[in-house]
């Protein structure tokens, strides 16, 4: 018998999702509906993704629609994560529109009775050379995108654009700065209820008894919700919840038992079983024999919050065939798998829409409150019910960016060239967020009386990754060992937190390249292009210098001082370089950055530059400010005097190039900046005052008892 050929694979997201009208809709109105399976989180992409739409078409941007995410239509794209909508997403739809301009051009020769050639096309209009036009408004049927895409019809070169590479400005703005109800936190459904839960007051906790009857008797409470130790009220008005959680919080028992780290040091996970992994070996014997001068170093980074400004919320209603959700989720499908298991239904038993929330790069609150709503609004059915975290909540529960310790080896000929490299990774998994890969990651599933254990932790392949992103270095050495040490036993909760490894392992990297380059009696920006072969690389690095200044061997003054970083993001995404000048005054402070960014083709100009900026000044808060504290038995970080972040005046002045590529593929370009300016303030440190500061954060306690 025959096989079936497979498939022909298709660009991005147009492979799994193969169907043209799963991405567009030509309307009679004069406008286009895409449909987007990527998520709006404070990056920009919808407004990247209506540049593309409209390129494409050759259509004006203000026509094109861009429907919320919602499981009933959307395309599945997983997670909006790791630098990928406009790879993955962006690919889909500049193909799917592409090949709908194709469809709407042979209908419009077949009307105009005239060949392909004589048509042209401006904002909707064709138009033929012997006369004559129509409108795609006129000529589209519901029919016309009822196919599966071919991907034969070839997107629109560079020297054609005129809507993308210029800047747009963001379709998301004008509602979140004039404070209009966008956000899940907004949503007023009729009859909505409003619930909150009572969390255990620590990981490992057990609701050992409690009277729920004093809490049914508040005013205005409609139930009392418990399974196991997952606990929960429902009350009419929403100061009658908080009301009623104050008192569960006060008559609950729990037992509690101590099962966190003995040290907030991260290098407790040196003393932990892990599971071992070499992803990088070369070997050049003749070389490496040649190594005159050893260094070793060991870097960390403590557990990080994401920290979002506003704590996480989602609305869910039960209806008799059907559950609702709405969620500010960054995985509308990956989210609904995982209900359906804690529920025990198929998953088109569920809907999941998502709506803005506060946004946070990484795997925060959301899924979990989307959980807890859910799970409440079983208990009262018909009826909307609104769960809000409190921000307690929100940084004792959320899962943080995991802890790391990286260890350094390296040789240096005569010459100062790196002829070893040696490299070893401590960290847990950075993802668990929900997934479907067995178990469910959903914080309430965990405290039910049948509870739901998690997904086993993983790492994600390379080149993406989980704790070894970026942990190969792209320097060139002939000799090169890098191990992957993964920390399967997660005493604290953990996940995905923007850049994941990245941050820990460029911070490391980069950071060993100054002190070599220090070794070698090297410039910093000298010794690393001597170690680069690809061109984009130190095209990048050298404009940076360039833009910022940079002078061959410049010190420090004591109070004063500059340093530089530089990855490609994941191995394969976007190259950035970063210089930072750093002040040394009562406080530490990080005065100005200047970065250089090359992410091949660019959507929106202003949307990579507000990505970079945000980027770089998010680094500087992790990189001087922020780690989560605990003891033995509970998280102590619970509120914003217990984890302080960078403020607005603190913030750097920082000053972005663009390197444009308009000939090479787009790359991801919203998690590049993290590890560089990490290592550039470290190295911008040691620098200005000649020590050198190894652990993150880099707070005025450690800066002393260095200088001590």
């Amino acid at each position: 018998m025959s096989q079936t050929p497979a498939p022909r694979k298709l660009p991005g997201n147009l492979n799994t999702n193969r169907r043209l009208d799963r991405w567009l809709k030509i309307n009679r109105d004069g406008t286009v509906t895409a449909f987007p399976g990527k998520v709006e989180i404070g990056q920009g992409i919808l407004t990247a993704l209506a540049q593309i739409v409209a390129e494409e078409l050759d259509v004006a941007l203000e026509r094109i629609r861009l429907a919320p995410a919602d499981t009933t239509y959307s395309p599945d794209e997983g997670m909006t994560s790791g630098s990928q909508s406009i790879t993955d997403g962006g690919a889909a739809l500049r193909y799917a529109a592409a090949e709908a301009r194709d469809l709407l051009l042979q209908r419009a020769a077949a009307r105009l009775g005239v060949s392909l050639e004589q048509l042209s096309v401006a904002d909707g209009v064709v138009k033929a050379r012997s006369g004559g036009s129509v409108t795609y408004w006129e000529i589209a049927t519901d029919d016309l995108l009822a196919r599966e895409a071919t991907g034969d019809i070839a997107p629109k070169p560079a020297s054609l654009h005129t809507i993308i590479g210029s800047p747009a400005p963001r379709r998301d703005i004008p509602a979140k700065v004039s404070g209009a109800p966008i956000y899940v936190h907004d949503l007023d459904l009729p009859g909505m209820l409003h619930g909150r839960v009572a969390r255990p007051p620590s990981y490992d906790a057990r609701l050992a008894g409690l009277d729920e009857a004093e809490v049914r008797a508040l005013p205005g409470v409609v139930a009392v919700v418990r399974d196991g130790s997952f606990l929960g009220v429902i009350a009419g008005r929403e100061e009658q919840a908080i009301r009623a959680l104050t008192r569960l919080k006060r008559i609950a028992r729990w037992e509690e038992s101590t099962v966190l780290p003995e040290t907030p040091d991260p290098r407790f996970l040196l003393r932990e079983v892990t599971e071992d992994q070499v992803i990088s070996e070369k070997q050049d014997a003749a070389a490496g024999a040649r190594a005159a001068k050893t260094l070793d170093a060991e870097y960390t980074r403590p557990y990080i919050a994401h920290a979002s400004i506003g704590p996480s919320c989602a609305v869910a209603r039960f209806d008799p065939d059907r559950c609702t959700v709405w969620t500010h989720s960054q995985g509308i499908f990956p989210l609904r798998r995982d209900l359906a298991g804690v529920l025990g239904v198929e998953e088109n038993c569920i809907t999941a829409i998502h709506m803005d929330g506060a946004g946070c790069y990484g795997h925060n609150g959301a899924d979990d409150a989307a959980l807890d709503a859910v799970l409440l609004a079983r208990a009262v059915p018909g009826r909307p019910v609104r769960v809000q975290w409190t921000r307690e909540d929100e940084f004792n529960w959320e899962p943080y960016g995991p802890a790391m310790v990286v260890k350094l080896k390296a040789g240096l000929d005569t010459q100062g060239n790196v002829v070893n490299w040696t490299e070893d990774i401590w960290s847990n998994s950075h993802s668990t967020r929900p997934n479907g890969l067995g178990g469910v990651n959903l914080l309430a599933a965990w405290h039910l009386a049948r509870p739901h254990p998690p997904s086993p932790p993983r790492n994600p392949p390379l080149p993406g990754g989980g704790s070894h992103r970026n942990a190969i270095p792209i320097y060139e050495f002939p000799n090169e060992r890098v191990t992957n040490r993964l920390v399967k036993r997660m005493p604290v909760r953990v996940s995905a937190l923007r850049a994941l490894g990245a941050t820990a392992n460029v911070f490391a990297i980069e950071s060993f390249m100054d002190e070599l380059a220090a070794a070698a009696g090297a410039d910093p920006v000298e010794f690393r292009l001597r170690h680069l072969k690809d061109a984009r690389a130190r095209a990048v690095i050298e404009t940076v210098a360039a833009k910022a200044g940079w002078r061959k061997g410049e010190k420090g003054d004591g109070a004063r001082g500059r340093g530089i970083g530089f990855a490609r993001y994941k191995n394969g995404a976007c190259y950035v370089a970063v210089i930072v000048e750093i002040e040394a005054g009562n406080e530490l402070s990080v005065r100005r950055a200047w970065a250089a960014i090359d992410a091949g083709l660019v959507i929106n100009p202003d949307g990579i530059i507000n990505q970079t900026e945000g980027g770089i000044i998010q680094t500087v808060s992790w990189a001087l400010k922020e780690a989560v504290r605990y003891d033995r038995s509970r998280i102590l970080t619970s509120n914003w005097d217990d984890y302080p972040i960078l403020t607005f005046e603190e913030s750097p002045q920082v000053e972005v190039t663009i390197v444009n590529r308009p000939e090479l593929p787009p790359l991801g370009a919203g998690e590049g900046t993290q590890g560089p300016t990490a290592a550039a303030i470290a190295n911008a440190i040691h620098n200005a005052l000649g020590v050198r500061l190894r652990d993150m954060p880099f707070t005025r306690d450690r800066v002393l008892a260095a200088l001590a």
